[in-house]
């Protein structure tokens, strides 16, 4: 017996369809700003050589990058309110995991795009009698960014489906707003094929941006 696939009944569900991209796009784009400058910092400081303050700092990188995000969004709203004895809310949660997360990759991007200029550009700086900040700032970042962008715009189009993730502490993103729908209908695969259409929509135009962005530095 074939299933028989009907798309029309979602029609009545599009306010929920739409309030999940409304969080899904609030939620990736305010994480992504507060990965940034957390990862900015990080980043900075990171190049500091004391092991005083590298130690800590790696020690955090490490722990957001190697393990789950689901784990983490679950510790964060599960655990940590019992470790602080307050609760926390389900979107400050998860807001603070996702930044954190990101964070973590945007940090080493930062890093890593400062320590791949070359030494001689570091040396011509300090031989123009430029400070460390303006050196940095005239000479070494702006060269660096055009590393930078293109692992940074990966990163941000990743961060677009890590969002999905929040659903499972009953955030109102897109996959949560799928699964009132099926919870209301018994209709998943309809539901679900919907949902992976809208991300599709969503993504397909930032990875377009991003390679037609990375041809573009190639032939720079």
């Amino acid at each position: 017996m074939g299933y028989e696939w009907s798309f029309g009944f979602l029609w009545r569900y599009q306010r929920l369809f739409v309030t999940g991209i409304e969080v899904t796009l609030a939620f990736t784009l305010g994480t992504i700003f507060l990965g940034l400058v957390l990862g900015l910092v990080i980043g900075m400081a990171r190049l500091s050589k004391s092991w005083l303050v590298n130690a800590p700092l790696v020690a955090l990188i490490e722990i957001f990058r190697c393990t789950p995000l689901l784990v983490q969004i679950v510790w964060f709203y599960y655990a940590l309110p019992v470790l602080l004895g307050v609760q926390i809310p389900a979107i400050a949660a998860a807001t603070m995991v996702l930044s954190l997360y990101t964070g973590a990759f945007y940090a080493e991007i930062f890093r890593g795009g400062i320590v791949s200029i070359e030494r001689g550009q570091w040396d011509a700086a300090r031989a123009m009698g430029l400070r460390p900040w303006y050196m940095m700032r005239l000479v070494i970042l702006p060269q660096a960014i055009r590393r930078m962008v293109p692992p940074f715009m990966n990163q941000s189009i990743i961060q677009l489906k890590n969002t999905s993730l929040v659903s499972t502490i009953a955030v109102p993103d897109l996959l949560y707003q799928g699964q009132l729908i099926t919870a209301d209908t018994y209709r998943p695969l309809e539901v679900y094929t919907v949902v992976a259409v809208i991300y599709f929509v969503l993504l397909f135009p930032a990875t377009l941006m991003a390679q037609a962005y990375e041809k573009r530095l190639a032939k720079a």
